[in-house]
């Protein structure tokens, strides 16, 4: 491709250069360039012609009459992320990557470890962050959270923002934390460049259309001397994406599943699985404290009854997602869409399908109490009996369904001492409601329908928030009852493999010693040969009184504080509602009592182990 002078706007010294550049572009490069200038050009229009380039120039710019008014926007981006799980930090490193590769300079943190006080020199905040518990914020947000709604929290004029909240349309208070900070950032002056976007579990979607809307809104504001930088950073960004691997949440690895078999002895009220899985061939890495993300099937017959309920036809075909994958109806109810769990958002969706008038009242504003009571332990076959008839296709019904979200599990074994392997610890749930026997969608699957040889979807969901420290000579303290233990077998078993000097403390608890000590020979063996230099067991139904694992913390309160006096560091894994914070409560006693702290210093003390990452909680 060559330009000609006399048929070109061009002088000759820029018709030399661009006829030096333009053979050594690709395909993309080219494309890259007509977009890019294909953009300008309503700017371009806006300003007075200029005179021809100068050879030493060698660059696109703007005039110099678009840029005057106002300083070109920064290319600096500061992106914070609040994540219980991980998967708001994913999504965080996600954008950042995008963000590099449209030539902007990015700053990445969590909120734990980005100082409050630095916000007032941010020009542009990304703040993706998921709500935990009842709208609470996740623990490595907390800090972040309290200042920002405090009255330290600074003037923030010149701040641009969006916010993307990750949440769980079941709970009452959905997306809660991620409102919170786009409400305050507002009342602190801050100008949203994107408008929040609220994602539910299945945020794959919505997610990358809030990265795609924010970097057009981003690129809207660059001036063209700032834009035309961006090829740069683009091409120093590719071999990154490259190195990753190709399985993903997005793209699950189908494990093997090579042994399967259930820990709780005869007799007991409790059924836990012990999964292996194999990775060979996936090229997934974890490290001790992750957790391994499952994508579940329901069960068929549930999917089977609720077909003949809704009078469907289970060969129909539909439409799964946007890029216009099509499955049967019984198929898509199967792998696809969500039937186990109902929600406000679905319910209110639903009330226009039907002409039940039960259903039109229970979704009127005002009844939130009798629809929170109405779809505690319901699912979508209960919905369907009891608001019949349904007069619309099921294409129509499925649409107002959300997708499966994938089940996430703590790594129950070291990838040093298990190569190409992955062990979990899944508590298989059986109740009864209104009626009927319910079992989990992910346990029961792993319970009922999984054997060995089959293979499950999985990816790996890191959790930084979790980990072991890099000292191995730091002493831990492991709080683990039930499956709340899976991630400690992973400990120990990397604390065996490095052979770490540091001591190391279990507390485990359940219903029954004789039944429900699960992975006892292991504790037993890593005791006897020092990998486990301290072990006390609680079980609740062996006695008079019931005894649980904060009650045993507290009768070896003095040793424990002593612990924490050598740079200890805890970790507590299981139920938050009510192990979780009975264990920190016991904590905060035993800082007062061995400690001599009031309840305010002994508060401030565990929030200083939390910014030392000196107490990681991985609940649920």
């Amino acid at each position: 491709m060559q330009l000609l002078i006399n048929n070109s706007p061009f002088s000759q010294e820029q018709t030399e250069l661009l006829n030096r550049l333009l053979p050594t572009l690709s395909e993309e490069q080219k494309i890259w360039l007509s977009g890019y200038l294909a953009a300008n050009q309503a700017a371009s229009a806006a300003v007075p012609a200029q005179a021809p380039l100068s050879t030493e120039a060698q660059t696109f710019q703007q005039p110099e009459s678009a840029v005057q008014p106002a300083a070109p926007a920064s290319k600096e981006i500061t992106i914070l992320y609040g994540s219980q799980t991980g998967n708001s930090q994913s999504i965080a490193e996600e954008a950042g990557e995008k963000l590099k590769g449209q030539g902007y300079d990015i700053t990445l943190s969590s909120m734990d470890e980005f100082k409050p006080k630095a916000l007032k020199k941010v020009d542009q905040l990304l703040v993706i962050v998921s709500t935990h518990g009842e709208g609470d914020p996740p623990d490595n947000a907390l800090s972040f959270y309290e200042f920002l709604q405090g009255r330290r929290a600074p003037k923030l004029e010149n701040l641009r923002y969006s916010v993307l909240a990750l949440g769980d349309t079941s709970y009452e208070f959905f997306c809660q934390t991620g409102k919170d900070f786009d409400k305050r950032l507002e009342e602190l002056g801050a100008v949203r460049v994107h408008d929040r976007v609220d994602c539910d579990v299945d945020f794959e979607e919505s997610a990358q259309e809030w990265i795609e809307g924010v970097i057009a809104a981003l690129n809207e504001t660059q001036d063209a001397s700032a834009a035309a930088a961006a090829t740069a950073p683009m091409g120093a960004a590719a071999p990154e994406a490259a190195a990753k691997p190709s399985y993903s949440r997005s793209n699950p690895f189908r494990a093997e599943v090579l042994e399967n078999m259930n820990l709780n002895g005869r007799g007991s009220n409790k059924e836990t699985r012990h999964l292996e899985l194999s990775l060979e061939g996936s090229g997934l890495e974890y490290e001790p404290g992750d957790s391994l993300g499952i994508y579940p099937e329901n069960d068929p017959q549930l999917v089977d009854k609720l077909l003949d309920e809704m009078s469907w036809d289970p060969d129909e075909k539909i439409t799964v997602n946007k890029k216009g994958e099509q499955k049967t109806l019984r198929e898509a109810l199967l792998s696809t869409y969500e039937i186990t769990v109902l929600t406000k958002p679905l319910l209110a969706k639903a009330a226009p399908l039907s002409e039940n008038k039960a259903l039109h009242e229970l979704t009127k504003e005002g009844n939130e109490k009798k629809l929170r009571e109405y779809i505690d332990g319901r699912d979508l076959l209960d919905l369907g009996r009891d608001f019949a008839p349904w007069n619309v296709p099921a294409s129509e019904f499925v649409n107002i369904l959300r997708k499966i979200p994938p089940r996430l599990y703590s790594i129950a074994s070291s990838p040093s001492a298990n190569p190409d392997e992955v062990h979990l610890t899944i508590g298989t749930v059986r109740y009864e409601s209104h009626g009927r026997k319910r079992t989990g969608v992910c346990s029961g699957q792993c319970a009922e329908r999984t054997e060995s040889g089959d293979t499950l979807p999985v990816y790996i969901q890191r959790n930084p928030n979790f980990k072991l420290p890099e000292d191995p000579d730091t002493p831990i303290i492991m709080i683990g009852p039930g499956t709340g233990a899976a991630p400690f077998r992973a400990f120990l078993e990397e604390r065996e493999e490095i052979e770490a000097a540091g001591k190391t403390w279990m507390f485990f608890g359940d219903q029954h010693f004789q039944t429900d000590f699960i992975y006892q020979t292991e504790w037993q063996r890593w005791l006897k040969e020092g990998t486990l230099t301290n072990m006390d067991v609680a079980f609740s139904r062996d006695g008079k009184e019931k005894v649980y694992v904060q009650h045993r913390m507290l009768e070896k309160s003095k040793e424990f504080y002593n612990w924490l006096l050598e740079g200890a560091v805890v970790y507590v894994c299981g139920d938050e509602q009510y192990m979780a914070s009975d264990v920190h409560d016991a904590i905060l006693t035993i800082l007062q009592n061995e400690g001599g702290m009031s309840e305010q210093d002994a508060i401030a003390y565990v929030e200083d182990m939390q910014q030392q990452k000196r107490y990681q909680r991985d609940v649920y």
